[in-house]
């Protein structure tokens, strides 16, 4: 269920499924209300899988007159037909910082970061990649800091590259390079270096399964968001 401020939980039937509540939602709905008029609708719970993508420049997304990261939001959910993203869209590090870098001449742009709903989405446009004004960017998987980080240089879970020291590994095919310099080799293939083609033997560098280590096939994956969420639970991560 699900009020203005947020949403609340139900508790049904065992056997009772996510669809059966759709299927009979305006009656539930109706009945609800009778306690707790705020209600106003009914969906089935999601999985929300965070990304990044780099480099968003700031001349469009950031400053007077751009309307920000609004604007970036708009234009990627125009141009990718289908696609909603939930939640705003926003920022790595800290925007005063950022602005700060940037009218020092250090830096034109930085990593956002935006949520989708589903985890076969976020693989998709992983290997896709998406489009806003016309402009293509890499998408990438993006996690906190914590057990369920993942290194952007070994692919490995637990950490993340600062506190690394193993050689780089593809979360594509599992080769010997960062999944940023990824490139399979096809004569005639125009998919841009660090971007993952219909070419592509995937392999997972964790548990060599034939799928990019993002995926939620992946137990090494699994285990690492399972640990995670127990150390939340427990207040030790």
């Amino acid at each position: 269920m699900r009020n203005p401020e947020g949403a609340i939980t139900a508790i049904a039937h065992p056997d009772a499924t996510p669809e059966m509540a759709i299927w009979y939602c305006d009656i539930i709905i109706m009945t609800v209300k009778t306690d707790n008029r705020a209600v106003v609708d009914a969906e089935e719970n999601e999985t929300w899988d965070s990304l990044k993508i780099y480099p968003v420049p700031f001349v469009r997304y950031m400053g007077k007159g751009t309307q920000d990261l609004q604007k970036f939001r708009d234009e990627f959910e125009a141009e990718n037909k289908g696609i909603v993203i939930p939640t705003q869209v926003r920022w790595l590090a800290n925007p005063s910082t950022i602005r700060q870098r940037r009218q020092n001449g250090e830096i034109a742009a930085s990593l956002v970061v935006f949520v989708v709903k589903g985890t076969r989405l976020a693989e998709r446009l992983i290997k896709k990649g998406i489009k806003a004004a016309g402009v293509w960017y890499h998408v990438m998987a993006f996690t906190n800091t914590g057990t369920g980080s993942r290194c952007e240089l070994c692919c490995r879970w637990g950490h993340l590259e600062n506190k690394c020291s193993n050689k780089p590994k593809c979360g594509y095919c599992s080769g010997n390079d960062r999944t940023s310099d990824h490139k399979w080799n096809v004569v005639g293939c125009m998919v841009k270096q660090g971007s993952l083609c219909g070419h592509t033997l995937e392999k997972c560098p964790n548990c060599k399964g034939n799928y990019i280590t993002f995926s939620s096939r992946c137990a090494k994956k699994s285990e690492a968001a399972r640990v995670a969420r127990q150390r939340r639970k427990m207040g030790t991560a």
